[in-house]
């Protein structure tokens, strides 16, 4: 399998009771999810909180998830943004040692043109110098990337590889395995939807319940992509009312929750993100005692 091909984690930061960044716990996490088995890490992403860490926490964060890898599986690191110049600033800066690629999410906010999404991340590809996995989640960005121009960002720069489809529609996503370079992974952004996603030829998932179960769900993607689709639908109905309460109350309040219950780390977020609910986590905890 390709580098980005598989499983990948969206890899949540663990806080201490203070909120500071709690490092024991993320290298008890990234362990726990190598030693599960999955294809590759992606840190500083949405679930990874980013946009509340500062400046020198992200790079705190950066050089300890390298030195915990070394070098067992490929690194990404989620670096995105709607402002184009800032951003383009932001990785000629960057020590891109130990990094394999950037997660760079569709311009937010903004609401930007197809054209406008194709000149971000034209700029983005040009002053980059690792890969690149686009990330279309409308549903946070306020903002659909259309197959169309995924497909073109593809065929235009050598050094875009992938793309994260968080859209869920599953049209859309056909569009993009359809008219795809060769070597271009497509992949998912839903953990409820990696399976079936697989079936029409998607390569794999960025997963958020893989923190929590790297195992089976790095199994169940496997077994997808190698056409054992009833393995595969067995693991992903045990593993779907775990991923169903994941985010009844936000992400990645409800992983947080469960790794909380796992002694992997804290359940603590930095607001505007708050615990899951006393319902939720109930749920939760009742859920995570069945699949154990």
């Amino acid at each position: 399998m390709s580098r980005f091909r598989g499983t990948g984690v969206a890899l949540v930061t663990p806080f201490n009771t203070d909120k500071s960044v709690d490092y024991p716990s993320l290298t008890t996490l990234i362990n726990h999810c190598i030693d599960g088995g999955v294809e590759f890490l992606v840190s500083l992403g949405t679930t990874g909180e980013s946009v509340t860490l500062n400046a020198q926490e992200k790079q705190a964060v950066i050089k300890h998830t390298k030195e915990c890898i070394k070098g067992r599986v490929p690194l990404v690191v989620g670096m995105g943004g709607n402002n184009t110049e800032a951003l383009i600033t932001e990785i000629k800066a960057q020590n891109f040692e130990g990094i394999d690629a950037i997660l760079s999410v569709s311009p937010y906010y903004s609401k930007p043109t197809q054209a406008g999404i194709y000149g971000h991340f034209a700029a983005i590809a040009q002053a980059c110098p690792v890969d690149i996995i686009l990330y279309n989640v409308p549903g946070r960005t306020s903002s659909n990337m259309t197959s169309k121009t995924t497909v073109q960002l593809a065929k235009d720069f050598e050094n875009i590889v992938a793309v994260k489809e968080a859209s869920g529609d599953l049209e859309q996503c056909m569009e993009i395995v359809a008219n795809k370079p060769n070597g271009f992974n497509v992949l998912s952004g839903d953990d409820l939807l990696a399976m079936p996603q697989m079936c029409v030829g998607m390569d794999g998932i960025i997963s958020v319940i893989a923190n929590a179960y790297p195992k089976a769900f790095s199994d169940m993607v496997r077994y997808g992509l190698n056409g054992e689709n009833e393995n595969a639908r067995n693991l992903h109905y045990k593993l779907m009312p775990m991923i169903q309460w994941l985010f009844a109350d936000g992400n990645p309040g409800g992983v947080k929750c469960v790794l909380h219950k796992l002694d992997i780390c804290n359940n603590e977020l930095r607001l505007p993100l708050v615990k899951v609910n006393d319902d939720v986590k109930a749920a939760l905890y009742e859920t995570a005692d069945a699949l154990n």
